[in-house]
């Protein structure tokens, strides 16, 4: 069925006059709403020092099918709670993030604005290719094999869960990357996420022995500095992978630790003398050591202090562009022992400090709704409330990842409806500014490939990259993915590209890929428009992204469809098509036997 039209508003610019703004500031909040829908008041209500206090919204401009009111309010404090209120004649109902209800609600899904500084403006315009090292060029000029490694050849697949899970070294370095840099300026992204590169003793590397240099198995510092500057050349901006939760047990810290219990060295880590080897370890492994930022030299070390880790990579020299956190939600965390939110925020104005232009993304930063507040991680990897219930939606292959998703059964498959609810639960606990900061993905180095996930259904493929590059948030793609790369869990989905032999490659995918990622960087409605549902049925979904200069209706079906797309009464018409299914006019019909898109752009 059609998505009901109500009353709607959104933290983008089309419904917020400025989302960033200082303590004190008046802020102009609208509100967008059909004309059918009666009432005699709209209200904003709207916490001062914590007290809730209702403001009256006036009419603003009246439309074929809907009108704005707004209202002025001034804004108090750093984090202010609103939501909205319709009275009519023995009735009244609220309008909040999650949506529009005719009884009592919580402040927990109220809409939120945070009155510090906004989010780098040139991470609404990018796109990211993660590139996991090891796997996606060798370049031959790199002659180092580690004790811990077992030397894979390049084009052979990873012998999957075994002693040499973690362990198969294919060789991947940094050198590779800048010789195949024309592959990813060719795909049209600007940005890259590397996994670690800091040395380790294992091919992800997320148990570092350093955090001063790189890896000399992907080439070295050296090799990065180079890259670096090819980057920069070709706008393409570098975000690193830290573990701030933890180290790798050959860490230069845990060996002084341990040969002298008065170093500073020591405080770094929780000890405990019931364990074998004397000290907490992530997940109770000994390779990965727990670090204990009750220590004060610690967190010098890690991101206050001036040569931190945390500034050094991000400091003129080396010009990073921010940070992905590795288990972002335990990081700080430890039994009773909690200084999560303290670090997290600590790593966020050391961040600033440097260069207020970088982007601070986290996994597992959705796992609290607090995480993302706007305070502390600017953003989130979005597996809740994109990739997790995209999958259960498109679910081709029910049993591929009910343990990434942290459940011990098989993903379900859901409808639509369930789609949106999904994603509007976890969208209306945090600020606009930390859902756009989001990065968005299909998969990653952690999961199934999707390709695998859809069977190698290519028009599902199709559909899906669709909806990622045209929701709110940053876009990531996993190197590999644009070319049909298969995977069926973590470390089988982490295979090598065959530069040499390219018959493999899904040509005709890359050049859909390449459209869209094209869209997504250029389109105003994609960059600065808001969300909003137009229809949500079993089988796909429409929704509309509108910013002051335009908008874009996008529609996305899971299989077969016959279907028929009403705009009449939001008073838009489609006038071009963009992407995919043509379509023109108020009331227009889509048909197709298989998976499909179609991105438009609308006007009144």
């Amino acid at each position: 069925m059609q998505a009901s039209q109500s009353p709607h508003h959104d933290g983008s610019e089309l419904y917020v006059s400025n989302i960033a703004p200082e303590v004190g500031e008046k802020v102009t909040f609208k509100v967008r709403v059909p004309d059918d829908y009666k009432f005699e008041k709209a209200l904003i209500r709207i916490y001062h020092d914590g007290e809730p206090r209702t403001f009256e919204m006036k009419p603003a401009i009246k439309g074929e099918k809907e009108s704005w009111y707004q209202v002025s309010v001034q804004i108090l404090n750093t984090q202010n709670c609103y939501r909205f209120a319709f009275i009519d004649k023995g009735k009244y109902e609220w309008l909040n993030a999650k949506g529009l209800f005719d009884h009592d609600v919580h402040s927990n899904n109220d809409f939120q604005i945070v009155a510090i500084p906004d989010n780098p403006e040139w991470i609404k315009s990018s796109v990211f290719y993660q590139i996991f090292p090891d796997r996606f060029a060798r370049s031959g000029k790199v002659d180092v094999v580690p004790d811990w490694a077992y030397p894979r050849e390049w084009n052979l697949l990873p012998r999957g869960r075994s002693k040499f899970t973690g362990q198969e070294l294919y060789g991947g370095d940094l050198y590779g990357v800048a010789e195949h840099l024309d592959h990813i300026t060719d795909l049209g992204v600007n940005g890259i996420y590397f996994t670690p590169m800091f040395p380790s003793r294992s091919n992800h590397r997320y148990d570092a022995t350093s955090f001063d240099v790189i890896d000399p198995v992907l080439g070295g510092t050296k090799a990065f500095l180079e890259l670096l500057k090819l980057a920069k050349k070709n706008k393409i901006r570098i975000l690193g992978d830290l573990t701030s939760n933890h180290c790798g047990v050959g860490h230069s810290w845990l060996a002084k630790a341990k040969k002298n219990k008065q170093s500073k060295e020591r405080s770094y880590f929780y000890w405990d003398k019931k364990i074998k080897w004397g000290y907490v370890g992530w997940y109770g492994l000994e390779s990965l050591p727990k670090l204990n930022f009750s220590s004060n030299q610690l967190r010098k070390a890690m991101y206050e202090g001036k040569n931190s880790i945390v500034k050094k990579w991000i400091s003129p020299k080396f010009g990073m562009a921010g940070w992905r956190i590795d288990v972002g939600n335990m990081t700080g965390r430890q039994g009773t022992e909690n200084h999560h939110t303290e670090v997290m925020q600590g790593i966020r104005k050391a961040m600033q400090e440097v260069n207020p232009q970088t982007w601070l993304v986290a996994e597992n930063g959705d796992f609290e709704a607090g995480d993302l507040n706007g305070l502390g991680w600017q953003g989130a990897m979005n597996y809740q409330g994109f990739m997790r219930p995209f999958w259960n939606w498109i679910n081709r292959n029910s049993e591929i990842t009910g343990g990434f998703q942290g459940l011990p059964f098989a993903m379900p498959k859901i409808n639509g409806q369930q789609l949106v609810a999904s994603i509007q639960e976890f969208n209306s606990t945090i600020p606009w500014r930390s859902l756009t900061a989001s990065m968005l993905l299909l998969d990653s180095h952690d999961t199934a490939r999707f390709r695998t996930v859809v069977l190698g259904d290519t028009k599902a493929h199709i559909s899906a990259m669709t909806m990622m590059l045209t929701y709110p948030g940053v876009p990531s793609i996993f190197a590999g993915d644009e070319i049909g790369l298969e995977g069926s869990w973590g470390e089988d989905a982490r295979r090598t590209i065959n530069w040499q032999d390219r018959s493999n490659w899904d040509h005709e995918f890359m050049d859909e890929v390449t459209k869209l990622i094209s869209l997504r960087r250029n389109q105003d409605a994609l960059i600065n428009g808001g969300l909003r549902w137009v229809a949500v049925e079993d089988e796909y979904l429409v929704y509309l992204r509108e910013s002051k200069k335009q908008s874009i209706l996008v529609m996305v079906s899971r299989g077969p469809v016959n279907a028929t797309i009403d705009i009449s009464s939001l008073g838009y018409k489609v006038t071009s098509t963009l992407y995919g299914q043509e379509a023109k006019g108020k009331i227009f019909s889509i048909k197709s036997d298989c998976s499909t898109q179609g991105v438009w752009v609308v006007n009144s």
